[in-house]
């Protein structure tokens, strides 16, 4: 099971089963917001997108940019 979480400097997002409800918690802790007419997500500068996998073991985890 793949997991996602948006990360900013200052604050770390809660893990979601799926990108999409991740992005839509990720204006809760500053991480961008969704532009409700296009459905699409802007990042804020310096937010990062980590993704863990079940065999992911703590600290080592891939990270999207």
């Amino acid at each position: 099971m793949t997991r996602y979480r948006f990360v900013t400097p200052h604050r770390t997002g809660k893990w979601y089963p799926d990108l999409e409800t991740a992005k839509r918690f990720a204006s809760a802790i500053g991480a961008g917001f969704m532009d409700s007419r296009t459905g699409r997500f802007f990042a804020y500068v310096g937010t990062r997108l980590e993704i863990a996998s079940a065999s992911t073991i703590d600290g080592d985890m891939t990270v999207a940019a």
